[in-house]
């Protein structure tokens, strides 16, 4: 699979039984459709997160090809917290692209890892540029 941002193979890495497709250059992060639910592990707080999601017709942005069907993907806001976060949306729903760092300040906004268990084992797989 070709990151969105560089054009570039991704490489996969799995992340408590979460395939995740990194890409080396960008930092960036693909998640495919119901990965971002499996890695929070919890029903409550994912659908707290995904009732979150806003969708942005007003970003200017430059909107990306979902690296799955090639169809430019939507802007979605995430939260309502500032400055605003913009993620990467597949409109068929194939899955979610994250710039580098944002799937943490996901987590850290929406103090949806509490322990850290995500935010450590994803400074382990990216370095420790990732970590919060």
């Amino acid at each position: 699979m070709d990151c969105p941002v560089c054009k570039n193979a991704m490489i996969t890495l799995e992340l408590t039984d979460v395939e995740i497709d990194h890409c080396t250059d960008c930092g960036g992060i693909w998640l495919d459709a119901g990965e971002l639910e499996l890695l929070l592990g919890d029903p409550e707080k994912s659908k707290q997160l995904l009732d979150s999601f806003k969708i942005d017709s007003d970003s200017t942005e430059n909107r990306r090809k979902c690296p799955i069907c090639l169809k430019k993907m939507q802007k979605i806001i995430i939260g309502q917290s500032k400055p605003i976060l913009l993620i990467d949306k597949c409109t068929r729903g194939d899955g979610l692209w994250f710039d580098k760092g944002e799937l943490q300040d996901i987590l850290n906004r929406a103090q949806l890892d509490k322990d850290n268990k995500i935010q450590k084992l994803l400074a382990d797989m990216f370095g420790s540029e990732q970590s919060p």
